[in-house]
């Protein structure tokens, strides 16, 4: 009898293993390609993360063009050479039965968290905690 997974729960083993070895596999690829599209050409990506569907079928992979001001030029470049991309990971991953379509994205995790180190370091955010320290120290008194 097959189990039910539940639809809340987190990605599968086979998925974590799997999307590893497609995110590592796809940086390779990035890094050896050459590229017609002049965009692509001097663009170095690099592959961040990756999210796989649960039937392995739909990979999303998290890029972040390095020292690059065009990001959205250069991962729509990418997702016009998915094709391209997606037939090297086929030869590359012989073992899977299916190699997954693709979809490239900007990995905004870093500007995050820029952004939250900097609410961090804020004046305001230094006062409250201040504030908050005073008051913790006449609560004990």
């Amino acid at each position: 009898m097959a189990r039910k997974r539940q639809t809340n729960a987190g990605p599968t083993q086979r998925q974590l293993r799997v999307g590893e070895e497609i995110r590592r596999t796809a940086h390779d690829i990035l890094t050896r390609a050459h590229w017609r599209d002049p965009v692509l050409m001097d663009a170095s990506i690099s592959v961040t993360g990756v999210r796989i569907s649960p039937d392995l079928s739909v990979v999303t992979l998290f890029v972040k063009p390095l020292a690059a001001e065009n990001e959205l030029e250069i991962v729509a470049a990418l997702n016009n050479a998915k094709a391209y991309v997606r037939g090297e990971l086929g030869h590359a991953l012989n073992h899977l039965r299916i190699v997954p379509q693709l979809r490239f994205e900007i990995d905004r995790s870093f500007d995050e968290g820029a952004h939250i180190d900097a609410l961090l370091r804020s004046h305001e955010v230094a006062r409250d905690l201040r504030s908050g320290a005073a008051d913790e120290d006449d609560d004990e008194g």
